[in-house]
């Protein structure tokens, strides 16, 4: 491996470990240390935070984007929006850093501009699609979605790390909700 493919490994395992750690208000000086190179250098590969988030999390990015593709192939709306909802939520239990990353950006509107607007397109059309075929609430919004995936966000939180029984309850009980 090349020098600086190999700095921007160890800049992107530093971030991705620090994100899990302490989520996306850690510093870059951090990672920077903890990588073993300058802040100078995370900045010349990175030149953005976003940037960084968006390539510490590149390859659960594009599982989301093959998601959503999926998704939006199913000829049933509802059921792809559910599937969704809970490989996104499963995402939450195996991940916590980018679940960290993934909240901030898709429920706080923090961040990662472009997944952001490609998850709530996405869950738009989806939604759209079952409430004009009568197969979900006619009041839901992506605003809902977002406030799905940060309460399952807390309730992964406050489990602990034996949180999939939890999970599994809570998608029960907010899957159940969306039914028309």
């Amino acid at each position: 491996m090349r020098e600086g493919e190999e700095k921007r490994q160890r800049i992107l395992a530093a971030a991705r470990r620090a994100f899990a750690e302490k989520g996306e208000d850690v510093t870059v000086a951090r990672i920077a240390r903890d990588a073993g190179v300058s802040v100078a250098t995370v900045y010349r590969r990175f030149p953005t935070r976003d940037r960084l988030i968006a390539n510490a999390y590149a390859d659960q990015w594009n599982d989301c984007a093959a998601m959503h593709a999926a998704a939006l192939r199913d000829p049933d709306p509802a059921r792809a929006l559910r599937e969704l909802i809970r490989t996104l939520c499963a995402y939450q239990l195996q991940d916590r850093g980018f679940t960290r990353a993934y909240v901030d950006a898709v429920v706080a509107g923090h961040g990662l501009d472009h997944e952001r607007q490609e998850t709530e397109r996405v869950i738009a059309q989806l939604l759209k699609q079952a409430q004009a075929a009568g197969t979900v609430r006619a009041d839901l919004t992506v605003a809902d979605f977002r406030l799905l995936i940060a309460a399952h966000h807390g309730v992964v939180l406050a489990a602990g790390p034996d949180a999939a029984a939890d999970s599994q309850r809570y998608l029960s009980l907010m899957l159940r909700s969306l039914q028309a």
